[in-house]
C-alpha cells in the first residue's frame, strides 16, 4: 500500500506480535554503558513547529466550528523543511543537543499503513544533528496522534496499545541506530494534572469533540487531553511499559525514559493536600518510570501553593508570566528533588521556560532556574540535561501562537530566525562533564 505519493509497508502479522509481548526486564548484570555529555540543549514538538501536518488529530479539533484553539498551526515554523538551518543555527549557539518529537500521524498516516517517506525524512533529521555534535533527543509521542487512532476512541480503544507498539516497533528499527536519548510520551500526566482541583472540563470541550468525530465518520474522537482520566493513564502506563521493551529490542543502545507535566507543589499548612495532588498525578508514572526506564524527564514551569482546600491563589501583585503563571524559576529545584526522590532515577530537565515578550524578563528566569538546578546537584539530586522551551517561537496549542517561548524569535511571513539575547545566555551556562548512563536491559 502507499501513503499518498509515498512508498509505504504494511505493519507485518509477526511485528506485531513482538511488540506485543515484549516487556522490559531490569538486570543488573552486563548493563550496556552509553557515555553522554551533560545535556545542555532546548526543545521543540513536530506538531507545534513542523508545519503542514495534515494527518493529526489536532489538525481536526483546530477547525471544527466549536473549537477551543484560538487558531489553526498552519504552516507554523515550516521546520519540516527548514530543519538543516534550524539544526545548524542551535548548534552555532552552542548547545549539544536537540529535543524534538517523531510524528506518529506523518509515520503511520493511515492506519496500518507506515510512510517510508517520512521514516526517510526523520533519519536524515537525526543525522543532520549529529553532523552538528547535537544529541537527538526523541520524544516518541508528543500530544498529536493520528487522527484515524482518535476516530477509533484514542486511548480508550480496545487495541490503543497495540496500535502505539507497533508504531515503536516499525520506527524504533529504523531509526533507533541514530537516537541519543528518547522518552515514550510527553506528559501523559497532563490531563490529570489540569482536573486536579478544578471543577471539571471546559466548556464547549464536548461539542468540539463531538464535532470532530462527525467529520471522521466516527462516533467518538479521543485526543490526548480527553476521554476518562484513569483509564487513559492505565492504558498510557501499559503502552509506556510495553513500548520501553520493544524499542529496547531494536538496534541502538540509548537511555529511555518518560517526561511528565509538574509543578513545584508546596504545602501551606499540613501537606495532605499537596500530598493527595502528587499521588493522584504523577505518583503512579513516577512509580512505572522506577520499574522500567532509564530516567524520568521533568517539565516544569511554575509552582502550585496548595492548603487545605487545595490550590492557593496567586497574589495579585506577584509577577506573572504571559501565560498567567507565577514567575517562579525556582521549581526546577522542587520538581527534580520530588521526582527523583520517588523515582529514584536519574533526571533531566526535558523542558522549562517562559512565555513573555520582554527577553530580558526570560534571562532573570534562565539564570535564576540554572542556579535552582545546581543547588539541587549539589544537594545530590542526579540531573544529566536541561532543555529549555522553547527553541523556536511556535504554536502553543489552544492558546495559539500568541504566548512567545522560544529562545529564537519566528517571523511566520518571512520565516525569519532571529536568536533573542536569552539564547546566547543560556548557551552560556552550559555545564560541563559528561555521564556514563548504565542501561536498563
Amino acid at each position: 500500500m502507499t501513503s499518498g505519493n509515498s512508498a509505504a509497508a504494511r505493519v507485518t502479522r509477526r511485528t506485531v506480535l513482538a511488540a506485543a509481548t515484549a516487556w522490559p526486564v531490569r538486570s543488573a548484570f552486563a548493563a550496556p554503558c552509553r557515555t553522554l555529555p551533560f545535556l545542555w540543549g532546548a526543545a521543540s514538538s513536530g506538531y507545534q513547529v513542523e508545519g503542514d501536518e495534515r494527518a493529526a488529530d489536532i489538525r481536526i479539533l483546530e477547525r471544527v466550528p466549536s473549537t477551543l484553539f484560538r487558531e489553526p498551526a498552519g504552516l507554523a515554523d515550516d521546520h519540516y523543511r527548514r530543519y538543516r538551518e534550524d539544526i545548524a543555527l542551535l548548534a552555532w549557539l552552542g548547545f549539544n543537543s536537540f529535543r524534538f518529537s517523531l510524528e506518529w500521524a506523518r509515520i503511520e498516516p493511515e492506519k496500518g499503513v507506515i510512510s517510508r517517506d517520512a521514516l526517510a525524512h526523520y533519519r536524515d533529521v537525526l543525522r543532520c544533528c549529529h553532523e552538528h555534535d547535537l544529541v537527538p533527543c526523541v520524544t516518541y509521542s508528543h500530544f498529536a496522534n493520528p487522527a484515524w487512532f482518535a476516530a477509533e476512541g484514542g486511548w480508550e480503544a480496545r487495541d490503543a496499545v497495540d496500535r502505539f507498539l507497533r508504531y515503536c516497533d516499525v520506527t524504533s528499527r529504523a531509526l533507533g541506530d541514530l537516537i541519543g536519548i528518547a522518552a515514550t510520551f510527553n506528559e501523559p500526566d497532563l490531563h490529570k494534572l489540569l482536573l486536579w482541583g478544578r471543577p471539571g472540563e471546559p466548556a464547549g470541550k464536548q461539542a468540539m469533540l463531538s464535532e470532530a468525530a462527525r467529520q471522521c465518520g466516527s462516533d467518538r474522537f479521543g485526543y490526548y487531553l480527553s476521554g476518562d482520566p484513569q483509564r487513559v493513564e492505565d492504558r498510557m502506563i501499559a503502552a509506556h511499559r510495553r513500548a520501553i521493551g520493544v524499542i529496547r529490542s531494536g538496534p541502538g543502545q540509548y537511555p529511555l525514559g518518560v517526561t511528565l507535566a509538574m509543578t513545584d507543589d508546596q504545602a501551606v499548612g499540613p501537606p495532605g493536600r499537596r500530598d493527595e495532588k502528587r499521588r493522584y498525578v504523577y505518583e503512579n508514572w513516577l512509580v512505572a518510570a522506577r520499574e522500567s526506564a532509564d530516567f524520568v524527564g521533568v517539565q516544569v514551569y511554575t509552582r502550585n501553593l496548595i492548603g487545605p482546600a487545595g490550590i492557593v491563589p496567586t497574589s495579585a501583585s506577584s509577577e506573572k508570566t504571559a501565560m498567567g503563571w507565577e514567575f517562579y524559576p525556582d521549581c526546577v529545584e522542587g520538581a527534580c528533588r520530588y521526582a527523583a526522590s520517588v523515582a529514584r532515577l536519574p533526571v533531566v530537565v526535558t523542558e522549562n521556560g517562559i512565555a513573555t515578550d520582554d527577553d530580558a524578563q526570560r534571562q532573570h528566569y534562565i539564570r535564576s532556574a540554572v542556579a535552582a538546578l545546581e543547588r539541587a546537584r549539589r544537594d545530590g539530586v542526579d540531573i544529566r540535561g536541561y532543555y529549555h522551551w522553547s527553541f523556536l517561537d511556535s504554536y502553543e496549542w489552544s492558546a495559539g501562537y500568541a504566548p512567545h517561548m522560544g529562545l529564537v524569535s519566528v517571523n511566520r511571513a518571512m520565516q525569519a530566525r532571529v536568536p533573542k539575547p536569552s539564547a546566547a545566555l543560556l548557551a552560556g551556562l552550559k555545564l560541563p562533564g559528561s555521564v556514563c548512563w548504565k542501561l536498563v536491559r
